[in-house]
């Protein structure tokens, strides 16, 4: 049977409710998605951009759901359904039982956001922590006003550590989230230009992702990249916090966690680091040089969470990179034929310029077969502002400088880009990733090395998805067809 999370009655003063009907024994969840409700999930009728959740109050109690959180207007008319938590309004009431969530908790709690790397970063801890004991994480990138309270609200008593991620838009937001989380370790994993839509600058998007360290509990500790041009404005802000420690980490040897050596291999790095005056070499699973230095991070972080760093270190050589970040996968033209493989490296899960570099660098480190080449296949870096054009035509150096062959390219920003390549490396351009996919399909041969990367926006996960499609291998689809 599954632990439970909330009490019936224990549910009634945090969510500031009335309760229709008889409380629940408790709940073992919480949902604010009935495509993904478990039964025993207390279900949140939130109100969302495009669809509001009182509308699928019925099939809730359908999949399982005990009891659901409703506000006073849709109250009356879905009284019949099952037992109710009558709230003002279902998103604050969401806050509220994350918060209580916050109060009893015994667990050591790291919060983190970043311009890039935070995700990475996030999944790290969750897998260092996780072996260490009980371990609580953000789903997926639930990491905004309701991604934030939806995971505190799923903290189990239970924990022996949490990780949350928290990200932004606008100044403000990771001010309101951390002062939920409350965490004993903040980090900022990079600062760089994104969302400049919203921002005049990069110092105001380090003023802003800086805001996570207002919400550190008194003694804690903050972790910031000193290699980054805005380290003073991220130090600054440690320094006026709470926070008792301020820890930089980064390729700087003045950092207090910093890269030694780096030696990349096809599907891993071999690391040495100096880390608060030891030294230690360690096998990061995961491969890139962006991907090491996120490790460090790690390694401090979950050192303050009483980790050792022979155990951190340990569990970082089983890393693995998400889907979509950097996963890799082997497909076959022929899928008969073994000779016919090339390899797909799977960056589609978002880009700013800083997350492109890093993905070309990766590129640039994989090794095609003798007659393969090096593909990239990218889509347009999206929120830049009145920068975008030149921000897109700057990769021009780093696929020079990683030997890129060619490049292919969807979206009318990263026109500007393949317009700037001589014309040898220019592979093919279309409106949308969906016009591109089949030249890049077309292109590909045994040997090659491709890599898809693109905001979300740009749609580049479903070009990737189409390429698995067309090309993988007898025993991937065999792994797919499991998955059904």
């Amino acid at each position: 049977m599954s632990e439970i999370l909330w009490s019936g009655l224990g549910l009634v003063a945090p969510l500031r409710a009335r309760v229709l009907g008889l409380p629940p024994q408790g709940v073992t969840g919480i949902s604010i998605d009935t495509r993904t409700l478990q039964p025993g999930d207390l279900f949140f009728a939130i109100q969302g951009d495009s669809a509001d959740g009182h509308d699928y109050v019925g099939a809730a109690f359908e999949r399982g759901a005990p009891a659901a959180v409703v506000d006073e207007a849709h109250a009356d008319a879905l009284k019949h359904l099952g037992t109710l938590y009558v709230v003002h309004d279902a998103l604050k009431a969401m806050e509220g039982l994350g918060r209580a969530a916050r109060k009893r908790s015994k667990a050591r709690i790291i919060a983190v956001t970043g311009s890039v790397g935070k995700t990475t970063t996030k999944e790290m801890l969750r897998k260092v922590l996780s072996d260490a004991g009980a371990t609580h994480a953000s789903d997926k990138s639930y990491n905004n006003h309701w991604g934030v309270p939806l995971t505190l609200a799923r903290l189990p008593e239970s924990a022996r550590y949490a990780v949350f991620e928290i990200g932004m838009n606008h100044p403000g937001e990771i001010a309101a989230l951390v002062d939920m989380v409350r965490p004993h370790v903040a980090i900022v994993t990079h600062v760089a230009p994104v969302h400049l839509e919203h921002f005049a600058g990069v110092e105001e998007i380090a003023r802003a992702k800086a805001e996570i360290f207002s919400g550190i509990v008194t003694g804690g500790v903050a972790v910031i990249n000193g290699d980054v041009e805005t380290f003073p404005i991220l130090k600054a802000a440690a320094e006026a916090s709470p926070a008792r420690y301020v820890l930089s980490f980064g390729e700087n040897p003045a950092a207090d966690a910093h890269l030694t050596r780096f030696d990349p291999e096809e599907a891993f790095s071999r690391v040495s680091a100096r880390l608060l005056g030891q030294d230690l070499q360690f096998r990061l699973g995961a491969p890139g040089r962006h991907m090491a230095v996120n490790a460090l991070a790690v390694l401090l972080a979950a050192r303050a969470a009483g980790v050792d760093f022979p155990a951190i270190a340990a569990s970082l050589a089983d890393v693995a990179p998400a889907q979509g970040r950097g996963a890799r996968e082997v497909l076959r033209r022929d899928r008969d034929d073994a000779a016919s493989a090339f390899l797909l490296i799977d960056e589609s899960y978002n880009a700013n310029p800083a997350s492109m570099r890093a993905a070309i660098d990766l590129l640039g480190a994989a090794r095609p077969s003798s007659k393969g080449l090096r593909v990239a296949v990218l889509g347009d870096m999206l929120e830049l502002g009145p920068a975008a054009p030149e921000l897109h035509v700057a990769l021009k150096d780093d696929l020079e400088r990683n030997n890129v062959d060619l490049v292919f390219a969807a979206g009318p920003l990263t026109r500007h880009l393949f317009d700037a390549l001589p014309p040898q490396k220019r592979g093919g351009w279309a409106e949308s990733a969906a016009a591109l996919e089949p030249m890049v399909a077309e292109t590909l041969g045994a040997g090659d090395v491709v890599m898809v990367k693109g905001s979300n926006g740009s749609k580049l996960h479903v070009l990737a998805a189409g390429l698995k499609s067309r090309f993988a291998a007898p025993e991937q689809q065999q792994v797919e067809e499991s998955r059904c």
